[in-house]
């Protein structure tokens, strides 16, 4: 064990944790790559500006302390596979929505695949349907190659359009497809916990009606804060 010298004097920047984290969810949580995972995007969201407020798989994977933190001794688990876990059991609690961009480059037969993870708010929640309904993508989430957009919370295309990237030398066209999760994580997404019943009746109304149309009355129940749809 590797001693702490203290909390340094004076003024330290601090780390908004809303009060349910420790009333609801800290009680729940007995994973340590889970709460290590969602203590550290607390800091790292709160660190983001403009909106939506979103990190990216790519930039987690990245992330030396936090790939320092989770490392364990005696797990020979790299801490690469328990950050994984980690977003796993969090994103199956509720704690973090997640969406897939898949971007498509003219001249690149291979899409990249770009996920993005959100904290479970009302405007992250309005951010994905409005991603999985088709409307529109913000620009930050194409910033793929790490160049800065002026006003990236501002500015925004229609999913499935292209993009043309002007800061670069070469003008990079990339097309955007949002991946659109099956109606049994939409309704975990907006609705609640998945029980056996309720996973029946999903399946005979994917049977009976579009996914378009299921979807809709998820965002329709959402936007009325009802458990049914």
């Amino acid at each position: 064990m590797t001693g702490f010298a203290g909390f340094p004097s004076g003024k330290n920047p601090f780390v908004p944790v809303p009060e349910v984290f420790f009333t609801v969810l800290l009680p729940e949580i007995e994973d340590s790559a889970e709460l290590k995972v969602t203590l550290h995007l607390f800091w790292l969201l709160a660190q983001k500006k403009g909106n939506p407020r979103c990190v990216s798989g790519n930039d987690l994977r990245a992330d030396h302390v936090l790939l320092r933190s989770l490392k364990r001794r005696g797990d020979p688990r790299p801490p690469e596979e328990r950050l994984h876990q980690g977003l796993e059991l969090a994103l199956a609690r509720g704690t973090l929505l997640r969406i897939h961009l898949r971007l498509v480059s003219e001249g690149d037969e291979q899409a990249e695949i770009i996920d993005w993870y959100f904290f479970n708010t009302p405007r992250s929640r309005k951010v994905v349907n409005e991603l999985q309904g088709g409307q529109i993508v913000p620009a930050r989430l194409l910033n793929v190659e790490g160049e800065q957009i002026e006003q990236e919370s501002e500015i925004a295309v229609p999913a499935g359009a292209r993009k043309q990237n002007n800061s670069t030398e070469i003008a990079r066209n990339v097309q955007v497809q949002v991946e659109r999760p099956n109606i049994f994580v939409l309704y975990e997404q907006n609705i609640g916990l998945l029980s056996p019943l309720i996973a029946d009746q999903l399946k005979d109304a994917a049977d009976q009606y579009p996914q378009e149309w299921i979807e809709a009355a998820f965002r329709e129940a959402v936007q009325h804060n009802k458990r049914n749809w």
